[in-house]
């Protein structure tokens, strides 16, 4: 896969600039706050440690979902089997 590269000139950059402040400046709106520092203030601050920890946690939690849904599909293979079968056991008595 080719990306295009492109050459950022001071115009491109400005405008840049003021497209990531804009976004900005309608969040801090969508807060309700006046001030972008109290919006700041009023955000949780993280360690990074507690992040590698929530990570761990949700990638444990998916291969637990996977070792669920291997169980489900067996099961529901075996539904199936059975379904097909009182099936075909219907059909020759009819």
């Amino acid at each position: 896969m080719s990306r295009r590269v492109r050459k950022i000139t001071p115009t491109v950059l400005k405008r840049m600039i003021v497209d990531e402040a804009r976004k900005l400046r309608t969040e801090v709106l969508e807060t309700g706050q006046s001030d972008p520092e109290k919006v700041a203030k009023a955000a949780p601050e993280v360690d990074a440690d507690k992040l590698a920890d929530t990570l761990e946690n949700d990638i444990d939690y998916i291969k637990v979902l996977k070792i669920k849904e291997a169980r489900l599909k067996r099961s529901l293979r075996e539904v199936k089997r059975a379904k097909l079968k009182l099936r075909r056991r219907i059909t020759k008595r009819l």
